[in-house]
Formats: C-alpha cells, sequence, structure tokens
C-alpha cells in the first residue's frame, strides 16, 4: 500500500469514526450538518490533496496525466463527503460539478485563495439550505 493510499485510507477511517461519535443521524441540526461538511471540506482540500494534485490540477501545469483527471478526482472527493454526511447522492454530485468550477476558476486566477475557499464554503451553506428546505 502507497503512502498516499495509507494515508486516505486512513482519513476516511478517521472520518467515519468522527462522524459515528458525533451521532449524525436525519435529526441532526443543519448547524451539525453544516460543521460536518465544512470539516471534510477542510479534510479533503488539505491532507488529502496532495501538493501534486494542488499544482496538476491546473491546465498547464500537468506533468504525469491530463489536469482533467487531477482536478475531477479532487472534486469527486468533495462530492464523495457531501454525499456521504448528507446522505443525498445528488447533493454530492452537484459538489462534484460545483468544486470542480470553482477550482478551475481560481487556476485561471479568477480570484485567489480567500475567495476560493469562502466560495467552497458557501456551497456548504447552500447544501444545508437545500437539505432544510427539503425536509420542511
Amino acid at each position: 500500500m502507497t503512502p498516499a493510499l495509507l494515508a486516505t485510507s486512513l482519513s476516511v477511517n478517521l472520518a467515519s469514526s468522527v462522524i459515528a461519535t458525533m451521532g449524525f443521524s436525519a435529526d441532526s441540526s443543519g448547524l451539525d450538518v453544516l460543521i460536518l461538511l465544512v470539516l471534510a471540506h477542510w479534510l479533503a482540500d488539505y491532507p488529502l490533496q496532495t501538493d501534486r494534485i494542488a499544482v496538476e490540477k491546473c491546465p498547464g501545469c500537468d506533468k504525469v496525466l491530463n489536469w482533467r483527471w487531477w482536478l475531477t478526482a479532487h472534486a469527486g472527493t468533495h462530492g464523495f463527503f457531501v454525499a456521504w454526511i448528507t446522505g443525498v447522492p445528488l447533493l454530492g454530485l452537484a459538489e462534484w460539478g460545483v468544486h470542480t468550477l470553482i477550482d478551475w476558476g481560481k487556476c485561471q486566477r479568477h480570484y485567489g485563495m480567500a475567495m476560493d475557499q469562502g466560495l467552497h464554503i458557501a456551497c456548504k451553506l447552500l447544501w444545508v439550505l437545500l437539505l432544510s428546505t427539503a425536509s420542511r
């Protein structure tokens, strides 16, 4: 098992333990879900995103694989966490697409890191709002 695969496996197991410990359920408040989504975002954007992914997901910076593969895989990790935490695969798919677009915009230098992270967190707020609206 490669070090990256081992780290990913350990991180997923840790996240699973954290979610189970926090007692996440369909009755969880919007704040609980938002906290889990933001924590998962930090996990996927920093420890699970290697330096190679961070660089090579941008057009023109790819050396090993085409940048589209790196960006798709990175955004897919975010989509997985959103689907897992919310229990709604369509929200995971939406996260996958929106995360791809946001990161692509950052790669194109349309905005910097602060705006990038702000847009990602705004998406988490949107997912929680959609969940709360759908449950009424």
